[in-house]
């Protein structure tokens, strides 16, 4: 959905794009400068989903406000409520069962590959190609099923607790996971044969949003946006946390600075996830699944940071507690917000047809920007 908006003084065309077409996914407003079809500027404009969640957290008490997290970021609900238990856990120094971090990095992992598949078959349809969002959803579906039977829910998971989880595996979870790995290891090489060395595609994507490494530190871009980059950022490897330093993975690189290389390194990301799943999945440790805390927390006077790896880079939490059964302050560290600001550097001297994949391979969730 475009829109002229107006002229600048040197005769530029300005267009609104979105907030209500889809491929600015959902309600991402761009103001863009254009000369002819080449873009001279990209403005995101924000504030249209805008709920104020930081200010909501430091409502609810350290058990509540971890779900508000799941509506942050509705793709990567079970990582983001990894980060907030996580932060709790270590104010309080709650020692968790390794049942749990197992079930923990299991999930985690299953969020990965369900966010990556839902983006893959949606940018390969923003850039036209339909096909690819039926064979993502089709696989999707099966994970959203397993989540479904363990924890109640499909999308905005409550599963993980301070000290734990919300309750133990459903009796079919193993043999589940099981089943979906021998169909994913089969389905993911497909991804590649129908859309990788597809000719419109890499002319769509190869040299498309240049982003050098410098330019995505600078930026502070994390996850799979600075990784295609060459950046080495992946926080399992840097910061391990749960059970992550205890099993083999590789962090995916990728020094092509473009559009590919930012599929590239989901693909490839998918596979490591698989890899990391497998490993697990027969070594769940027997025992409790939620260790023993008081029914109302309070975290000791102080600052407390945490930060995961989701599917889109870097989360961090960081709580200021006053000693009270809410938090004082509460700021979420999103990876969106940070990739979101490369945008206008990536597109600048670029064609208008080309804007699309650029945000594609951002793999914007808005929420998570515009908390």
């Amino acid at each position: 959905m475009f829109e002229e908006i107006g002229t600048t003084t040197e005769g530029d065309l300005v267009i609104n794009v979105g907030p209500q077409h889809p491929a600015t996914h959902g309600v991402l407003h761009l103001v863009i400068t254009l000369n002819g079809e080449t873009i001279k500027k990209v403005e995101p404009h924000l504030g249209y989903i805008h709920r104020s969640i930081e200010k909501m957290c430091e409502s609810l008490t350290y058990r509540q406000f971890i779900y508000v997290t799941s509506r942050m970021d509705y793709l990567s609900a079970h990582i983001n409520n990894h980060a907030c238990a996580l932060c709790v856990e270590k104010g309080m120094q709650i020692e968790v069962p390794e049942r749990a971090q197992v079930i923990r990095v299991i999930m985690d992992e299953l969020t990965r590959i369900a966010s990556h598949e839902l983006w893959w078959g949606a940018m390969a349809m923003d850039i036209g190609a339909f096909t690819p969002f039926f064979h993502a959803f089709r696989e999707r579906e099966k994970i959203n099923e397993i989540m479904e039977e363990t924890c109640g829910a499909r999308l905005t998971m409550n599963y993980y607790v301070p000290g734990g989880l919300m309750a133990d595996l459903h009796p079919d979870f193993q043999r589940k996971v099981k089943e979906f790995i021998a169909l994913f290891k089969r389905k993911v090489n497909e991804y590649d044969e129908l859309v990788t060395g597809n000719i419109i595609f890499i002319n769509r994507m190869k040299g498309i949003g240049i982003l050098s490494k410098e330019n995505a530190v600078s930026f502070g871009c994390t996850g799979p946006a600075a990784r295609g980059s060459g950046v080495s950022c992946d926080i399992r490897k840097l910061y391990p946390y749960a059970v992550y330093g205890k099993v083999q993975f590789d962090e995916i690189l990728e020094t092509g600075c473009d559009s590919l290389a930012r599929y590239m390194i989901r693909i490839r990301e998918m596979k490591q996830s698989i890899r990391i799943i497998e490993q697990l999945i027969d070594n769940i440790p027997e025992g409790d699944f939620q260790a023993k805390t008081k029914a109302v927390l309070k975290l000791p006077k102080g600052e407390f940071y945490t930060r995961v790896e989701t599917a889109r880079g870097e989360l961090g939490v960081y709580i200021v507690s006053e000693g009270a059964t809410t938090p004082y302050r509460i700021k979420f560290r999103s990876p969106g917000f940070s990739n979101l600001s490369a945008l206008d550097h990536m597109a600048r001297g670029s064609k208008l047809g080309d804007l699309v994949a650029m945000m594609g391979t951002l793999d914007l969730v808005i929420p998570d920007i515009d908390r």
